[in-house]
């Protein structure tokens, strides 16, 4: 309910003078708008986290790949070493 107050006062010499004071007394309704804006933010926060996790952990398995990767290497140099050493031995008994 919109109400409207009206004050006059008139002083002493004859000046007038007039003050208007509006009361509102109908409820605010913020809408949904401030909801809808903190939801968004919650869902990009998620998001932003789980892209964070998930790049540390794809991290931790190219560097497990890499270490597999120079393991094997370093067997097959290994190999390649010994099948050079019997060659020679080999080469050298005729």
């Amino acid at each position: 309910m919109v109400e409207e107050r009206v004050v006059e006062v008139e002083r002493p010499a004859g000046a007038t003078h007039t003050h208007t004071t509006v009361y509102d007394d109908r409820s605010r309704s913020g809408g949904g708008a401030g909801w809808f804006i903190a939801i968004v933010l919650v869902l990009a926060l998620a998001a932003g986290l789980y892209f964070f996790a998930n790049m540390s952990n794809s991290r931790a398995s190219r560097d497990n790949a890499i270490a597999g990767a120079a393991s094997d290497v370093g067997a097959a140099a290994k190999k390649v070493g010994s099948a050079a050493a019997t060659a020679a031995d080999k080469a050298t008994d005729k």
